[in-house]
């Protein structure tokens, strides 16, 4: 725990500052810290974000739905929040994300575009936080020991019933097995139109689109929607349980898969039907993360939960096809098994971290995916030609 001990005037008598957080992890770790945020207690797997800018974007995601993340940056809220960065589309549900682990105390914002200081945002958000850990060490125990089940508890009194709280991160199933879109998808179809924000306009709106993209919703990122709105795309996007024919009713020029979390072997109980007949009928199709992990499945292959995933804004990833690196986004706990996957999926991408599959494209259908974020949000921008090249595969398709 970090922390500085305040000296009583007139004495030698050191007063230690009170825990009003603790981090407790399945194996009964207790880590104890400062509240920051929420109150309460939430359970989850806790996974490490390398990303140095983007929290908002990262606490905004609902593809971290069910993980408490650790930044390994030290300083996270100093530039505050705003209304702007946000990248959920349903800001009026609860927050995925279970809990946030950072290293020092949030300062006050010092940027032109903050609104909100960011523990006012996280309590807001309702999400609890706790400061005074040592992230580091934890990063390294993630990295040997696996993405550890845990409980993060803020109780302004510092009062806490510890073993409890053991029993209940010790009795949490995990992520394997567990569908979460569900709680992130969203419940009605809509269209969109806005495109990526620009400096010192903001966001503008898609006038003329050329082609229309169903985007099914297992987690949606609102920058996914802009870019393929720039690229001159009219979206609607339909929730996550949206059958095939009422996909095809809608006379797609494509169909996007989105991010979103859980397992994807879960989720594909009732995705990869639907998915194998939009394949099968030659509409152009591409995938982004969970949309990645589903196209796999649906092509007969398996996925696979990793031992520490993959969560930043700075992961180095090989484009097959082109012999180029691109530095990407990435959030993901599970991964694409490349050995189960059909010769007629070619490998396009690899992660340069740890060899992983990072990409496919079908060699007899118009249909790619990648593991990675190319919309980034956080992250570089390296891979927003990915958008460009579903949008050529759609011009192509109809084409023919």
């Amino acid at each position: 725990m970090n922390g500085s001990a305040e000296q009583h005037s007139g004495d030698d008598v050191w007063a230690e500052p009170i825990p009003t957080a603790l981090l407790i992890l399945a194996d009964g770790t207790v880590l104890e810290g400062f509240g920051l945020g929420a109150t309460g207690h939430a359970v989850g797997e806790v996974c490490f974000n390398t990303a140095m800018t983007g929290y908002q974007e990262v606490l905004t995601d609902p593809s971290y739905a069910g993980q408490i993340i650790t930044f390994t940056f030290p300083h996270i809220g100093n530039v505050g929040t705003n209304e702007e960065d946000i990248e959920t589309i349903s800001m009026a549900g609860a927050s995925g994300v279970r809990g946030v682990v950072l290293h020092s105390a949030i300062t006050d914002p010092s940027n032109y575009r903050a609104t909100r200081h960011f523990d006012n945002w996280l309590k807001a958000r309702g999400i609890i936080a706790i400061s005074g850990i040592d992230t580091r060490a934890l990063t390294a125990l993630i990295r040997d020991g696996g993405m550890p089940n845990a409980v993060i508890a803020h109780a302004p009194d510092g009062v806490f019933d510890v073993e409890a709280l053991k029993r209940q991160a010790a009795e949490w199933p995990g992520l394997v097995g567990m569908d979460l879109v569900p709680m992130v998808t969203s419940a009605q179809r809509f269209s969109w139109d806005e495109t990526p924000w620009t400096w010192p306009e903001g966001y503008g709106q898609q006038k003329a689109p050329a082609h229309h993209v169903v985007a099914v919703d297992y987690g949606i990122k609102r920058n996914i929607l802009r870019l393929l709105a720039r690229a001159g795309c009219k979206v609607t996007v339909v929730p996550a349980t949206t059958s095939a024919e009422e996909i095809m009713a809608l006379q797609p020029d494509g169909v996007f898969l989105s991010n979103g979390p859980g397992d994807p072997a879960a989720t594909g109980e009732y995705a990869v039907p639907v998915i194998r007949e939009i394949i099968d009928r030659g509409v152009p199709t591409f995938g982004i993360c969970l949309g990645h992990q589903m196209i796999g499945l649906a092509v007969g292959g398996r996925t696979m939960k990793m031992h520490q995933g993959h969560h930043g804004a700075n992961h180095p990833v090989k484009d097959m096809t082109t012999g180029k690196v691109e530095i990407t986004s990435m959030n993901h706990g599970f991964a694409v098994d490349r050995d189960s996957l059909p010769a007629t999926a070619e490998e396009t991408h690899v992660s340069l971290f740890d060899g992983s599959n990072a990409g496919i494209a079908l060699t007899d259908r118009p249909v790619f995916s990648v593991q990675y974020h190319p919309e980034a949000s956080p992250g570089p921008q390296d891979s927003h030609y990915l958008f460009d090249r579903f949008v050529e595969m759609i011009a192509k398709n109809k084409a023919a």
